[in-house]
């Protein structure tokens, strides 16, 4: 996927009817969705930065087949969530952008290795999170890293987003995802 400049993002917004917020994560969910790579691509804008970051906005492959809940694994669905993040703790262990407000999802129940958009969203608390994959290397393989949530595979440039985040002064968090145009 190539990268997208802030005017080309803006515009986007534009076009789609989306509010622009001071500071903000928006995900882009390749168009390929290559299973289990860390194929996406997050924006953090805060006013005076606007950084790029990878990751992933995909289920891994272990969740797709292997489904913690019946219904299927939750795929978040594309749109502005807007505050719907705070920060806290992923499992308890280190600090993320936990899940704050219900949020829609969809769920794909059919096991294969694609993250399917489809049917009616699923709309709850899910603990669908922002969180990193490993805590001290770059990862390549999604696999048991996200179960729905948003995965940063780089650790440095989750530290940044924590950081930026602190900085912010704001309790709640809005993410926009898009996919790939």
């Amino acid at each position: 996927m190539r990268s997208y400049s802030e005017q080309e993002i803006r515009a986007r917004f534009k076009e789609l009817g989306f509010r622009w917020f001071g500071f903000h994560l928006i995900g882009i969910r390749s168009k390929a969705d290559k299973p289990n790579e860390f194929d996406d691509l997050f924006y953090l804008s805060n006013g005076s930065e606007f950084l790029q970051l990878t990751g992933t906005t995909n289920p891994g492959v272990s969740w797709l087949t292997n489904l913690m809940n019946p219904k299927g694994c939750a795929v978040l669905t594309l749109g502005q969530h807007i505050e719907c993040w705070a920060l806290g703790k992923h499992h308890g262990q280190y600090e993320a952008w936990v899940q704050a407000k219900p949020v829609p999802v969809f769920r794909d129940n059919n096991k294969d290795d694609k993250s399917d958009e489809i049917g009616i969203p699923d709309i709850g608390m899910f603990g669908i999170n922002v969180h990193h994959a490993s805590e001290t290397n770059v990862s390549k393989v999604i696999d048991k890293w996200s179960a729905g949530c948003q995965v940063m595979n780089n650790p440095k440039e989750f530290a940044v987003l924590i950081d930026r985040t602190k900085k912010s002064g704001q309790k709640l968090f809005t993410h926009t995802l898009l996919k790939e145009f």
